[in-house]
């Protein structure tokens, strides 16, 4: 059974989320934590361990009496979307100013056991 965990409007640039979500996609849980801990984007990289930790949680609740290392969880899915956008005005020479675009994105990362995700890719092409 899969868990799902949300992160909304968290203050990153989509684009750079997007980078690490890409490298943790269809991994094993405990790769995944490795790849987080050790990348080189400690921001990023820090709200979606977070995010990992409260996904693995949910599972939990979800699946009472099953233990994460016996399940084999993978990152079935993860997924970025922009969030709102805060614009600000830079003052620029002349009397002109330039705008900033201070991006946000929402993520969505959902776990799910390893059998389970190849019973429901075998029924999706039969």
């Amino acid at each position: 059974m899969e868990a799902v965990a949300k992160l909304n409007n968290c203050p990153t640039s989509p684009r750079k989320m997007r980078l690490l979500a890409d490298l943790i996609r269809g991994k094993k849980v405990e790769e995944a934590f490795n790849i987080l801990i050790f990348n080189n984007k400690k921001e990023s990289s820090h709200r979606l361990e977070k995010l990992l930790r409260s996904a693995i949680a949910n599972w939990e609740q979800k699946n009472e009496g099953s233990r994460v290392e016996d399940s084999e969880l993978i990152v079935k899915t993860v997924f970025v979307d922009g969030g709102p956008m805060l614009k600000r005005i830079l003052p620029a020479p002349q009397g002109r100013a330039h705008r900033i675009r201070k991006r946000s994105n929402h993520v969505t990362l959902v776990v799910d056991t390893k059998a389970a995700a190849k019973t429901n890719k075998e029924t999706v092409n039969a």
